[in-house]
């Protein structure tokens, strides 16, 4: 039996965390296991998921399989646009000057800042009365 050809690269935004293996084929894209316009339905999470395949014209050279677990929807496709960029410099590596002149390889570290103590949230203070 033939040895699966395929290239993977993790994505991550926020509390997303995304898994994304590329195999040569004409274009299927499934995350968790349902369609791609199922899984992300507006058509901004689409975009932005689908942009470094997009960029380079290899949207149709690759199947898409993905597993995103954590944070929100959209993240979860910042996610997915972070895998698939990495996943392409597996690939070739030569796509890596590209990806990051659009800004496509760099982790967005931006996460939610923790609560403190004696406040009553990360930055929101509890009200103060003088009197």
């Amino acid at each position: 039996m033939a040895d699966l050809v395929q290239f993977y690269g993790t994505g991550r935004r926020k509390s997303g965390i995304a898994r994304v293996f590329l195999r040569p084929g004409n274009g299927g894209f499934t995350v968790n296991g349902k369609p791609f316009e199922e899984y992300f339905v507006t058509e901004q999470q689409r975009a932005s998921a689908r942009k470094p395949l997009a960029l380079l014209d290899l949207a149709s050279q690759f199947d898409v399989v993905t597993t995103v677990q954590g944070g929100g929807i959209m993240g979860q496709a910042d996610a997915v646009k972070l895998g698939i960029a990495r996943a392409l410099m597996v690939f070739n590596a030569d796509l890596r000057k590209q990806l990051k002149a659009e800004g496509l390889v760099t982790r967005d570290a931006r996460i939610k800042e923790r609560k403190k103590y004696g406040q009553k949230g990360a930055r929101a203070r509890f009200q103060f009365s003088k009197r």
